[in-house]
């Protein structure tokens, strides 16, 4: 059960729920690269049809805005898909023909075939600003949808909670998302290294964790995804840490250079991308990694009795 501290943090959960599956279970193993198995729904069928290819990252920008409309993909036209994607229609083409249809209508047919759902209705009258709201709920439903099954995230928690230290990694557009899970993490962790400015000095930073015996590192990656974090997960792996990323989907740059691949999609229908469903990911990580740390609960108390005698937050 959760408790709320003193600046809002979310509480540890510890020992309840569950805390109680602290081994490795069983069918965990194949849960690294894309972030374990998804329940079985359209947008799981649509992810599975397009494991084991090789896209381009043009294919790979179509395969991902499918996962997340994979309700209304069977009803588009190539041209409809096209736009929805941002990419050209003989993209659209050439990216069914990769996955080994004779084209576009193929594998639409496929799809109506194995993700047979009814057209979504339209909007309506939204206006701009609803309908990114709109698309913000629709990624948090899908989030919702890959927590169903949680053997990705307890064992994130496990490999975090594990690590000590613990380097968290954010540039640019995602440096909030991982400042906000170190501020957290930081309450119930003994040793947490945030990493959100890039630079020459990143990969000693990476040295001076693995020396001090870090064994994970958790990364926030979001569009547009700069070289310096790809690179930067590779040198990683080679000094022995275990990669934990959440990125914005399955298909992102950086799941060659990650172990554990955590997808939380990003709203694209604004000037700049909204990244509600990583932030609330980063929070369920969090909640998962405290049912790891058997003195979380303990943590959290003794700095809500610091906060209260430094009267520290107004009441």
């Amino acid at each position: 059960m959760s408790t709320p501290s003193a600046d809002g943090s979310m509480g540890a959960g510890t020992g309840t729920g569950t805390g109680a599956d602290t081994g490795t279970g069983p069918g965990e193993e194949g849960e690294t690269g894309a972030g374990g198995h998804l329940p079985d729904s359209p947008a799981a069928r649509l992810q599975a049809l397009f494991e084991g290819h090789r896209l381009t990252p043009t294919q790979r920008r179509i395969a991902h805005s499918m996962v997340r409309r994979a309700s209304e993909v069977p009803f588009l036209s190539s041209v409809e898909l096209a736009e929805l994607a941002g990419v050209s229609q003989p993209s659209v083409t050439r990216f069914a023909v990769a996955l080994g249809f004779d084209g576009y209508p193929a594998l639409r047919k496929h799809l109506r075939e194995v993700a047979p759902t009814e057209p979504s209705a339209e909007p309506g009258s939204y206006n701009e600003y609803q309908q990114a709201v709109e698309a913000e709920i629709e990624n948090l439903r899908h989030l919702a949808e890959v927590l169903a099954d949680p053997r990705p995230v307890r064992r994130a928690g496990r490999l975090l909670a594990a690590s000590r230290p613990l380097p968290v990694l954010g540039l640019r557009a995602a440096a909030s998302q991982a400042y906000g899970f170190a501020y957290f993490a930081a309450k119930v962790h003994p040793d947490v290294r945030l990493l959100h400015e890039g630079g020459t000095m990143i990969h000693d930073r990476i040295d001076a964790a693995v020396r001090a015996g870090a064994t994970t590192l958790l990364c926030f990656a979001l569009p547009r995804h700069p070289r310096e974090v790809v690179d930067t997960l590779a040198y990683a792996r080679s000094a022995g840490l275990t990669v934990v990323t959440v990125a914005d989907s399955a298909f992102a740059p950086v799941a060659k250079v990650s172990d554990l691949l955590l997808p939380a999609a990003v709203g694209t229908g604004l000037a700049f991308d909204t990244a509600c469903a990583p932030m609330l990911l980063g929070r369920v990580l969090l909640e998962a990694m405290c049912d790891d740390l058997p003195d979380a609960q303990a943590r959290l108390e003794e700095f809500d009795a610091r906060a209260a005698s430094r009267g520290l937050f107004v009441e």
